[in-house]
């Protein structure tokens, strides 16, 4: 599979099988994302592979209690009736899920641990599988800095691939000149350039986005 491929046609997977995943699959997804650039070398992560059911609903147990312990009032309004529901499992019952942990506090652990996770996913996406990554937590817990949670399983439904170009012409490409920095329109492959001001005031909400 062409790199390009993965990049474009990566999505966020909420419905899974039961299907499991072998070891040799998810060693794989650990050597793509231990390839990640990471500050001065340090390569600061940590995986651990959860399977286990019990594990994975005690762990959603305790993610959604915290969500609404920390997080305030108007940003979890829209989600405190999922979060609230005893049925509703935080990792939407995918057979799997990498935690990839820093092993000790530092300055770039966590973009460090985000760029290994990147790496992961276009990786699982190379091999049918779907991801989604869960970001509900970032916090010191037993000594370890636990920055990124990706799930991971193959998807239960055909992965949509809508058009994604609006990510493109809404980002802004500053270059730098000699009298300082311009600002451009970014021009998404098939599609016009938008005005910066036109874009700005075109954002949107993607309807399937989540904290978690």
């Amino acid at each position: 599979m062409q790199l390009e491929e993965a990049i474009f046609n990566r999505r966020s997977v909420r419905e899974y099988t039961a299907d499991a995943i072998d070891d040799a699959t998810v060693k794989r997804l650990i050597a793509a994302a231990v390839q990640a650039p990471n500050a001065i070398n340090e390569q600061p992560w940590t995986f651990t592979v959860v399977r286990d059911r019990r594990v994975l609903d005690q762990l959603s147990r305790a993610a959604k209690l915290h969500m609404l312990a920390t997080t305030s009032p108007q940003e979890i309004e829209v989600f405190r009736s999922e979060l609230e529901a005893p049925q509703f499992e935080i990792f939407y019952h995918a057979p799997a899920l990498i935690v990839i942990s820093g092993r000790s506090a530092g300055p770039w652990v966590t973009e460090d641990c985000a760029l290994a996770a990147e790496n992961l996913m276009l990786a699982a996406y190379a091999e049918q599988l779907g991801t989604c990554w869960i970001g509900f937590i970032s916090t010191l817990r037993r000594g370890r800095l636990l920055s990124a949670f990706p799930r991971l399983g193959f998807p239960s439904l055909q992965l949509s691939l809508e058009d994604h170009s609006m990510r493109l012409r809404l980002s802004v490409v500053r270059t730098q000149r000699f009298a300082g920095w311009d600002e451009e329109p970014f021009e998404a492959r098939g599609s016009p350039s938008r005005k910066i001001g036109q874009a700005r005031g075109e954002r949107r909400r993607e309807t399937n986005a989540r904290p978690f």
